[in-house]
């Protein structure tokens, strides 16, 4: 049996078989040499933002087939987050269409402010191409320059439509 990551004190327990635990769905362990190392964790704040900013800026990506999770205990250095994608040699098999999961480390993401939030869940969706089709945009498109675009973009519609409501 596995025992469940002791949030609070943040040490790892030793497995007890290799099963990967999920018994809860916003929690998933992984394990790596018999101990657990990562943790993810569905997060309803980002979820929302992401989805503000779908609304806003990306019409082609299906809102609902993107999810975006913390995640705990990386050993990586230098990321913030990642777009995780699903191979269409998966989808065929499975008999489904893409899916997309954004991650973000919460030992570096947590440390940035607002802007540099929004401007790095901007920056994940870029990734998704228009025919949403499991593939990834690189980095090439996917740049400081063309995130600040389109965070400038973001920023003045967003103005746009509150200022739309105003009664003067």
């Amino acid at each position: 049996m596995m025992q469940r990551l002791n949030r609070d004190s943040g040490r790892e327990k030793k497995l007890l078989s290799s099963e990967i635990y999920t018994g809860n769905p916003n929690y998933i362990y992984i394990q790596k040499n018999f101990y657990i190392s990562m943790k993810y964790i569905f997060d309803e704040n980002i979820q929302q933002k992401a989805e503000d900013i779908i609304n806003t800026l990306f019409p082609h990506i299906k809102k609902e087939r993107v999810k975006c999770y913390r995640s705990y205990g990386t050993s990586s250095r230098g990321t913030i987050a990642r777009c995780h994608g699903m191979a269409k040699i998966v989808q065929k098999a499975l008999g489904i269409e893409a899916f997309y999961v954004l991650e973000f480390l919460s030992e570096r993401f947590g440390r940035l402010d607002e802007e540099e939030k929004t401007k790095t869940i901007i920056h994940e969706l870029m990734h998704i191409p228009k025919n949403f089709g499991g593939g990834f945009k690189h980095h090439d498109f996917v740049c400081e320059k063309n995130v600040n675009i389109c965070y400038r973009e973001y920023i003045r519609r967003k103005n746009e439509s509150e200022n739309r409501w105003k009664i003067f």
